[in-house]
């Protein structure tokens, strides 16, 4: 079994636009993140799959019905963060305080355990490498942030292990699936690099992975499944390029792949590394 993963953001809230849109404006653009992730909601019932959704906290505390829907469906929900802030550009102090804030927002919404955390733009990178021990700290169970990956402007850790592994902070780490191909690790399973790339490259990636036994953990978000989404024209050619590339191919590609491949939660693929088919902590 493969992880789908889907970190729960808006269109206005991605890091790309940051510059141009401030979160003070964020209740100023016309919301879309319900829509889309409903639609992702259907997708999957079709399919009878099931997923990781990792919940901004401003959604969460916004949209608590969204949240109370993925938990009724079966889903996992994780945490996203509350302000989609990168987390090296916190203090450790103020991270807790955004971590604490979105499990907050996540469990007023739907009451109960929430095991896992992915950093916006996985922003875990050698300088906030801290940012684990924090998770720990503060009940988390696992991390799904690290990207082994040196060719990108805002995250990556290039000799990062590529797969499961328990850090030296004592939670879980899954990393973002890459293939290794010469001294290189290639991005091959969601986001933009699902929409850039032709599908049968991403088909190709998730059976060379489980062929050596290791599942893939692709990622997408609800704002991928929206082509008539509101066009931010201020932004940076780069950004506005990352961010509308292909957005008309995602709903197809995804149902695809869940007629090829089973898919289901982290805490499902991963539940023995998590203790979790017998109740168990760390």
């Amino acid at each position: 079994m493969n992880a789908l993963t889907i970190d729960v953001e808006d269109y206005f809230q991605v890091q790309a636009f940051e510059t141009v849109i401030s979160r003070s404006d964020w209740k100023q653009y016309p919301v879309r993140v319900v829509q889309n992730t409903h639609r992702i909601l259907d997708i999957l019932a079709d399919s009878n799959a099931h997923a990781t959704f990792f919940m901004l906290g401003w959604v969460a505390d916004s949209y608590p019905d969204l949240v109370r829907d993925i938990v009724s469906g079966g889903h996992e929900i994780a945490t996203h963060g509350y302000w989609h802030e990168l987390i090296y550009r916190q203090s450790p102090q103020e991270f807790d305080a955004d971590l604490k804030k979105s499990l907050a927002a996540i469990q007023r919404a739907a009451p109960g355990p929430v095991l896992g955390y992915r950093a916006p733009s996985f922003s875990i990178t050698r300088n906030s490498i801290w940012a684990l021990d924090v998770l720990k700290e503060n009940g988390l169970r696992y991390d799904s942030s690290i990207f082994p990956l040196a060719a990108h402007d805002r995250y990556g850790i290039p000799d990062a292990q590529r797969f499961a592994h328990r850090t030296e902070a004592g939670i879980w780490e899954f990393p973002i699936s890459t293939l290794r191909l010469a001294r290189w690790n290639l991005p091959v399973a969601g986001g933009g690099y699902f929409r850039m790339y032709p599908a049968w490259v991403t088909r190709w990636a998730i059976h060379r992975l489980n062929a050596s036994g290791q599942p893939a953990i692709v990622y997408l978000h609800p704002w991928e499944f929206d082509p008539e989404q509101p066009r931010i024209q201020h932004a940076s050619a780069l950004s506005r390029f990352r961010h509308y590339i292909n957005l008309r191919y995602t709903e197809k590609r995804l149902r695809s792949l869940l007629q090829e491949f089973q898919f289901g939660p982290i805490r499902e693929v991963f539940a023995q590394q998590l203790d979790l088919n017998h109740g168990g902590s760390d």
